[in-house]
């Protein structure tokens, strides 16, 4: 008995289950990657906000450090514009140099120049971000150019942590400023 040839079989042919499937995975991947965006960019916006603050907040210490130690100016005054200059660059306004002296109730102790943790760059909480005062100043001229050392080194650690955080053009101005603020951090204690 011979088998008839299948002419026409009932149900979707392959190219119809290809081209829905392929429709299906474009579908998707145009939907996932509009969220995926969409949290991209307020990432990039919390680092771009974050690095205006830190800016700002470091642009401070140098501000209190030549009120205390204005023999420092010489040295400092450049690296303070430059962080100025940074917040500028992320979108912020440079920082203005105070020029009222830090009030006599302000301590004069020992800077925490670490503040926060390397890990903490996308959170948003610091102290900076809280608005407290410019930190105490130390005493001597080494101790204080040491405190800003280590605040510059503390910031260039935090944001070459965010790096990943970041889409390109943020992450490569980011990057620089990071290398930027290693270098200060160089420049304070040598010589």
């Amino acid at each position: 008995m011979p088998f008839p040839s299948p002419s026409r079989t009932l149900g979707p042919r392959r190219r119809s289950l290809l081209a829905s499937a392929a429709g299906a995975a474009l579908l998707a991947g145009c939907s996932a990657g509009s969220d995926d965006s969409g949290g991209a960019a307020s990432a990039a916006a919390r680092v771009r906000e974050r690095a205006v603050r830190d800016s700002q907040e470091l642009a401070r210490r140098y501000d209190a450090v030549l009120a205390v130690h204005p023999a420092l100016a010489g040295r400092l005054r450049p690296l303070r514009a430059e962080v100025a200059r940074h917040a500028a660059a992320f979108g912020g306004t440079a920082a203005a140099a105070s020029s009222a002296p830090p009030s006599p109730s302000a301590p004069r102790t020992a800077a925490a120049g670490t503040q926060g943790s390397a890990g903490s760059a996308g959170t948003g909480a610091s102290a900076s971000a809280a608005g407290s005062p410019s930190p105490g100043v130390p005493e001597t001229a080494k101790e204080a150019l040491a405190a800003l050392a280590a605040a510059e080194r503390s910031l260039a650690d935090r944001r070459t942590a965010a790096l990943a955080q970041v889409p390109g053009e943020l992450a490569r101005l980011l990057a620089s400023v990071a290398a930027a603020g290693a270098a200060h951090a160089y420049l304070l204690t040598e010589g």
